[in-house]
């Protein structure tokens, strides 16, 4: 593969700093955009994005805090926002919208895009999914869908849930039994008026995981349900998406 940081237009014609990775082999390449979480644009979301190349697609990264905080370490960048709430929902779906665009823009693109994202990149994937149209989207644990965040959370959000009836795109979910943002009782909600509009999605809930449950170099890692959730969505993404 070949991987590096590049410039993309995001929002309103921004040039952002992104970090694509992809297979040199020359085959169809469907797309990825991984949205990073609440920590940020850091090494372990790259290792992700390669972590897609490897598996034969062209993944993308925008660092969504090129803006608020250009040039900081990915830990004074996530300080930084998280402080101000969060990024904006309008500044996200553009962001997302300039890197899909990029995707399918890269020589051998099947034009199929699909997106994943983890804890605020979790709900940002479903708003992406339901404010662009993309052919797959991945939602790992992402909290504020359904319910406010409460007092204290660190970010100032609205829930998506009555943005539903426009997700796009077959929507997976991984989550854990033992997260409180998302508790399975709020993506039990999201899934039943899933099923109410006839939009299809696949949830899965890990028993003995809690949120972060992907991240290798946090507590939160769980072996056992991080390997299922990887394979389920590299079979969801080649059904979705083709490899």
């Amino acid at each position: 593969m070949e991987a590096g940081t590049i410039t993309i237009t995001g929002r309103g014609g921004d040039e952002i700093e992104a970090y694509l990775a992809r297979p040199t082999s020359g085959a169809p390449a469907g797309g990825v955009v991984v949205i990073h979480h609440l920590p940020g644009y850091d090494a372990g979301t790259k290792e992700i994005v390669r972590r897609f190349a490897a598996d034969g697609y062209a993944a993308l990264c925008p660092n969504l805090y090129s803006r608020q905080a250009p040039g900081a370490s990915p830990d004074d960048a996530a300080a930084f926002v998280r402080a101000q709430g969060g990024i904006a929902d309008d500044q996200l779906v553009g962001d997302v919208e300039g890197a899909a665009r990029h995707l399918r823009g890269l020589p051998g693109a099947t034009g199929k895009v699909g997106v994943i994202g983890y804890c605020s990149g979790g709900r940002h994937a479903f708003l992406a999914a339901c404010s662009l149209p993309l052919d797959a989207a991945v939602d790992c644990y992402g909290a504020c869908v359904v319910n406010p965040p409460p007092a204290g959370f660190p970010l100032a959000v609205e829930p998506l849930i009555g943005l539903a009836p426009q997700l796009s795109c077959p929507l997976l979910g991984l989550f854990g039994a033992d997260d409180k943002f998302p508790s399975p009782e709020e993506t039990a909600t999201l899934s039943a008026e899933l099923d109410r509009l006839g939009k299809p999605h696949e949830f899965h809930t890990y028993d003995g995981a809690g949120h972060a449950f992907f991240s290798v170099d946090r507590p939160a890692y769980r072996p056992e349900a991080a390997v299922d959730g990887w394979a389920k969505i590299f079979t969801f993404f080649g059904t979705h998406l083709g490899a």
